[in-house]
């Protein structure tokens, strides 16, 4: 998922090539999820584009927007696998184009198309949003173009690590650290405390802090949230800079190791030896290192535990003799007792169990027949997701609207 580098990436090439230009021709399909779910429509989306002149692009976190010479402004959220396309430039990285077809690549407008626009000018510029998944939304803003931050959506969410250097103080950190009672993971990545942190920036910043994700945020001291600031603000500052292309990332990042969960021939460990795992809090697997990201104080309970990747067995070799399996240990008494097997899923993940319907027996002279079963819960609507719980409390489970 796009995330706080390559939000800011789009929206370099869009004050490179867009701002300043006035849109000629606009167009885009009606699509429910992507324009609906935010109340507007493609149709209204293109009648706002065309004949305008775009004044600015910018950004905060995962939002990104353009005004137009009059509202209203467009707000938009990559989602999953959302993108802005723009023809003749390559705004997405280095290896995205490497897997696409030279047929893709000189396809336009591109697949998975959601609006485009043309400018006036020779040469126009041609731009289009795409979606293959349809969890990206686009929506329309009216207000002032200076004023767009002061509204939904983008009022409800947290200052920008980049942008709002005067709002992200180590002092507001340590408030919002000290004030809630959630998995500093799952706190990293609430919108509405911090916007543009997703999986892998918190990973990197955690690694890079030596901080466990499962530690509850209100256990740390004053020196470890210093730490976490200055290396939230060293990732996410790093990271834009570069454009979100990873290939420019100092090498001694966990984002270079992180991939290979689940893949053959992929690293299980870091340079320096420190082997890696995987553990899912807040609803995101999350991959750290366990010799360096050491508990110093709570962890949430029922969380997912996988085994230390260099860990895992190899094979026995043919020839060798199989060793009895030893009796499984009891649990220490101290061990939480609801953690989750390896195998288990999330509870929300768990089809209710269906009640079993007792047959009578046949009378004479009748065929027997099958019990009808009971009606089948109906799947969530197509776009849905699924909640997640930030921790093992009830009581403090606020998280952001996801767009």
């Amino acid at each position: 998922m796009p995330e706080i580098a390559e939000v800011a990436r789009i929206v370099h090439f869009l004050k490179l090539t867009l701002v300043g230009k006035r849109v000629a021709q606009a167009s885009a399909i009606d699509d429910a999820n992507v324009f609906g779910k935010v109340g507007t429509t493609g149709a209204d989306v293109a009648a706002a584009l065309k004949g305008k002149k775009v004044i600015s692009a910018g950004s905060q976190g995962k939002y990104f927007w353009i005004t137009l010479e009059k509202p209203p402004h467009l707000v938009m959220h990559f989602g999953m696998t959302g993108w802005v396309h723009i023809r003749g430039e390559k705004t997405a990285y280095t290896n995205y184009y490497k897997k696409m077809k030279d047929a893709d690549l000189e396809q336009w407008p591109p697949k998975f198309w959601k609006f485009q626009i043309t400018t006036e000018g020779d040469p126009a510029v041609e731009v289009a949003f795409t979606d293959a998944r349809r969890f990206g939304r686009v929506r329309l803003v009216d207000c002032l173009g200076d004023d767009i931050r002061k509204h939904s959506p983008l009022v409800e969410n947290g200052p920008d690590p980049v942008v709002d250097k005067d709002r992200f103080t180590e002092e507001y950190l340590q408030k919002k650290m000290k004030t809630r009672h959630v998995p500093i993971k799952a706190l990293l990545l609430d919108q509405t405390t911090i916007s543009g942190i997703g999986n892998w920036v918190a990973d990197e910043t955690l690694y890079q802090s030596k901080i466990h994700p499962e530690q509850y945020c209100d256990d740390f001291n004053d020196e470890e949230i210093s730490t976490l600031y200055q290396n939230i603000c060293y990732v996410c500052q790093t990271a834009v800079d570069k454009l979100g292309d990873s290939d420019e990332f100092p090498d001694h990042w966990l984002f270079n190791y992180r991939w290979g969960k689940g893949t053959k021939d992929t690293a299980s460990k870091l340079p320096n030896g420190e082997k890696l795992a995987f553990i899912t809090v807040g609803g995101r697997t999350s991959c750290y290192a366990p010799g360096v990201q050491k508990k110093t104080g709570r962890v949430a309970p029922g969380v997912k535990v996988e085994p230390v990747e260099s860990d895992k067995k190899e094979p026995a070799k043919k020839g060798s003799v199989k060793k009895e399996a030893s009796k499984p240990r009891k649990p220490s008494r101290n061990a939480p007792q609801n953690l989750k097997s390896e195998k288990q899923s999330d509870e929300s993940d768990v089809e209710p169990p269906k009640k079993k319907i007792k047959s009578k027996a046949p009378e004479k002279g009748k065929k027997k027949t099958s019990a009808v079963p009971e009606k089948i819960q109906e799947a969530p609507a197509e776009g849905r997701r699924r909640s997640t719980r930030l921790s093992g409390k009830p009581s403090d489970t606020k998280t952001s609207s996801y767009w």
